[in-house]
This record gives C-alpha cells, sequence and structure tokens, in this order.
C-alpha cells in the first residue's frame, strides 16, 4: 500500500471521517471501517493465504495430462502432453519462486520494523538508568517494600 493513498489503513482525517460517518449512517460500517483502520495492513497476507488455500483445495480438480483423452493422432497427442508437462514445469517454478518472493517481503518487513524499533529505542531517553536508585552496602530492593 503506498502511504499517499486517501484511504489506506491508518489514522487519517479521511479514515476518521468514514469512520464517523458510518457510526452516524449504520453502525456496522462504522464497525466495519474501524476494522480496516485497525487491520487493514494484513489484508494482503489474508489474501494470499487465501488464494494458497483455495489453490490446495482444488488443486486436484485441475485438468492433467491423465485426463484428457486421446485424439488418435499420434504427433499431436505426444505434442500436447509435452506442452503439458512443460507448462506444468513452469508453473511449478513460478510457485517456487512466488514462495521465495513471500519470504523476501517478510524479511523485509521485519528488518524495516527492527530499524524503526531501533530508531525510535535510540531516539528515547532511558529513564530506567537515570532514576534508578543503586542499593549500597547492605541494601537489597526488596527493603523498601
Amino acid at each position: 500500500m503506498t502511504k499517499t493513498a486517501l484511504i489506506r489503513p491508518a489514522w487519517t482525517p479521511a479514515t476518521i471521517a468514514l469512520m464517523v460517518v458510518g457510526f452516524m449512517v449504520f453502525w456496522p460500517l462504522g464497525l466495519a471501517m474501524l476494522a480496516y483502520i485497525l487491520w487493514g495492513d494484513r489484508l494482503d497476507d489474508v489474501k494470499g493465504d487465501l488464494s494458497k488455500a483455495r489453490d490446495k483445495f482444488f488443486g486436484s480438480c485441475r485438468k492433467g495430462p491423465a485426463m484428457y483423452g486421446r485424439t488418435g493422432n499420434v504427433a499431436f497427442d505426444d505434442w500436447r502432453a509435452a506442452e503439458l508437462a512443460r507448462i506444468e514445469e513452469e508453473r511449478c517454478k513460478l510457485d517456487v519462486m512466488r514462495d521465495e518472493f513471500d519470504t523476501y517481503l517478510r524479511e523485509l518487513r521485519r528488518a524495516k520494523d527492527q530499524e524503526e524499533f531501533d530508531r525510535f529505542m535510540s531516539q528515547r531517553p532511558n529513564p530506567a538508568s537515570s532514576n534508578e536508585r543503586k542499593p549500597g552496602n547492605g541494601e537489597n530492593l526488596l527493603d523498601d517494600v
């Protein structure tokens, strides 16, 4: 998703206004908009997961080379079998490439999130180290209780 889109899963004035209008018109619309704001960035992952599940479920329904009857023309049948095998091999390669790309995107998102978190932690003042009372001899942190 682009960061410049008017309606994106984030707290922007447009999405807040749509949520408020949705609650005023029909409350489930407001709830749907709130859900989109909170979890809309995960829709691509869900869509990909559903697509993979659908492909697995309906994969057995695909017509393979064994499903086609012989035409009687041996040369054509051999050519068709070779082409179907080549197409199936290409599809398998594309599935592997898609899985590799999905893994790459997941790692890219994780690295971006880690970089943002590290930047946040480096900019944040560390109150634990500045306000921490150091115990002296014989003092224990449980003595304050």
